[in-house]
């Protein structure tokens, strides 16, 4: 390599030569570590000397520090680096002390796992699919599969984190520099043996006693035997019910007797089964009849119900569902009820020996509240109530104590238009009446009015209204789409299309009325039993006009003192087809 190129001092270009001369010597090679020897120290940079270099690489010193290398910042000491530019675009040498380090890192762990070492690491973070392991001597990171942690699931990994420990290399990509290690490898190396010796005290048969859950999977759960020996219970024999996972029947923790099924000692493994402690309770679920009480043990309690086993029939056991707790809808759970290992009443709803599957429900111990509500009072009746609940759109409205709420509409609270305003009106506590709409008995679920308690003002006013009969009517507001009327006598409130303004479209504009006007219109339409009506202005218009021509169209030189000139003009035409 050439330097000083634009020199032309000739003792100069006598110097260019013997460098030139002493970098070839040396070999040096961008991509290849080196040793620098620490030449200057300042507040924020370490330079050093390496021979064959026409300047001094310089290094961060907070780098070499956070390498745990500041015990080495000293004149004289020796640090190695990777050579990553013999000359940059400015002109200086690039180097890296922590690349060095990886490379070397590398390096190491690749002689491990040539020669079939261990190393030794520390699982520092958690990460998709496992977990980190950093290389103490060299600060090499590796990756931990969940399934290398242990011999058996582990459910709480937080205890290995940060401590040193050996692993093993059990996959290397040299192409990419990744490597994949286990400490189940470790382990199982150094049990083998004391395991085997385990193993040979058990056989079929045998009972172990307070065998504890230490992990779940899908298949089954795995019990710690006096903490020397890891069995399996398989799911299927967990519980002669059907189990869909261990965590349905077992907490982690728990103390459970076990019964020795089988012993594999090449494979040193021994299985164990919970159910077989018992005798098949199917054999006897015969014996009991359906929808009649017994005591069942509640033995595990989750957020959808409680898992319980029969008291008098080990073995036995089958959810309770939230929804067959209780006949209130007051969002009733088993762990708001219940604790573990107490006994309740539940009756058998559901024996399907085929799913080994039975059903049960703690509900049906009682009376249903709404067949006793039905009782008495049947559709129709008018009842007095407590409100107990109250959301944005509802009431909840208690009659009697009876364990069943009666559902109240907001548009059932009052007959005018004002819904929003009217529940306002009620809180907690208060005491109001209100007419049985519906009796659910299938889907449990009551419902009930308070405006039905009173006369439908509605059907007051026009029951005995027809279409095409004017009524006088108060204009209450205006705007673009219309007028908003109020019938006289009545709180009702119904609309006037812009439509139905008036027969002429120059003349159909809402801008023409004031709140407050009283004016004429004509029912349009009508239907008593939907609580529908029409008003139009344009059909009384209509009516007014087919009047008059009736009236006065036949006598000689009428609509001439009309008020309006598109009715004359209709008189005249009358006339004319007469002739």
């Amino acid at each position: 390599m050439e330097i000083y190129r634009s020199l032309s001092d000739p003792a100069s270009k006598e110097f260019e030569k013997l460098l030139n001369s002493k970098l070839s010597k040396t070999k040096i090679e961008e991509g290849k570590i080196i040793d620098g020897k620490i030449n200057k120290i300042t507040n924020k940079f370490v330079f050093l000397f390496v021979e064959g270099l026409k300047s001094e690489p310089v290094l961060d010193i907070n780098e070499l520090k956070s390498m745990g290398l500041g015990e080495k910042i000293k004149i004289g000491e020796t640090i190695p680096v990777l050579l990553e530019k013999i000359e940059d675009k400015n002109g200086e040498v690039l180097v890296s002390a922590n690349k060095a380090k990886k490379i070397k890192g590398w390096d190491t762990i690749v002689s491990h796992y040539e020669k079939n070492e261990p190393i030794n690491g520390k699982i520092i973070n958690k990460v998709k699919g496992g977990y980190i392991v950093e290389h103490i001597e060299t600060g090499s990171l590796a990756f931990l599969p969940g399934s290398q942690v242990d011999i058996s699931p582990v459910k709480d990994v937080s205890k290995l984190m940060n401590v040193e420990q050996k692993f093993a290399i059990i996959k290397l990509d040299k192409l990419r520099g990744n490597a994949c290690v286990s400490r189940r490898e470790i382990i199982s190396s150094f049990n083998k043996q004391d395991k085997a010796k385990i193993i040979d005290k058990y056989k079929v048969g045998d009972i172990i006693k307070d065998a504890e859950v230490k992990g779940y999977s899908t298949f089954g759960c795995f019990f710690s035997v006096n903490n020397e020996l890891d069995v399996l219970v398989h799911l299927q024999e967990i519980s002669y019910s059907r189990v869909n996972h261990p965590d349905e029947v077992f907490n982690i923790g728990e103390k459970h007797d076990l019964k020795v099924i089988s012993v594999d000692k090449e494979k040193l493994q021994v299985g164990c089964s919970r159910k077989q402690l018992s005798p098949d309770p199917f054999e006897k679920i015969d014996n009991f009849e359906l929808n009649k009480p017994y005591k069942f043990k509640i033995i595990k309690l989750t957020d959808y119900g409680a898992f319980c086993e029969k008291s008098d029939l080990p073995g036995l056991s089958t959810l309770l569902h939230n929804s067959q707790i209780s006949w209130s809808k007051k969002n009733i759970t088993a762990k708001k009820m219940f604790k573990v290992n107490e006994e309740i009443d539940c009756v058998i709803t559901e024996v399907d020996k085929d799913k080994r599957r039975v059903a049960i429900s703690h509900k049906l111990t009682k009376a249903s509240p709404f067949e006793e509500f039905e009782k008495k009072h049947p559709i129709g009746s008018i009842v007095e109530g407590e409100v107990v609940n109250k959301n944005e759109y509802s009431l909840f409205v208690q009659v009697d104590k009876i364990d069943a709420d009666i559902f109240v509409h907001i548009n059932d609270l009052t007959w005018s238009n004002n819904n929003d305003e009217e529940l306002k009106n009620y809180k907690k506590g208060d005491k109001i009446k209100i007419k049985v709409l519906e009796i659910n008995l299938q889907d449990q679920k009551l419902r009930g009015g308070v405006r039905q308690t009173k006369p439908d003002p509605f059907f007051e006013y026009f029951k005995d209204k027809k279409i095409k009969q004017t009524i006088t009517v108060k204009i209450t507001s205006t705007d673009s789409k219309g007028l908003i009327v109020r019938p006289e006598g009545t709180n009702l409130d119904f609309p006037i299309k812009k439509t139905n303004i008036a027969i002429n479209a120059q003349d159909a504009r809402s801008s023409r009325f004031i709140n407050g006007d009283r004016i004429d219109c004509a029912i349009q339409e009508l239907q008593l039993e939907n609580r529908k009506v029409t008003l139009s202005i344009k059909l009384l218009e209509e009516l007014e006009r087919a009047e008059a021509l009736e009236k006065f169209g036949t006598s000689e030189g009428s609509g001439k003192s009309l008020p309006f000139k598109s009715l004359a003009d209709d008189l005249k035409k009358k006339k004319d087809n007469k002739k």
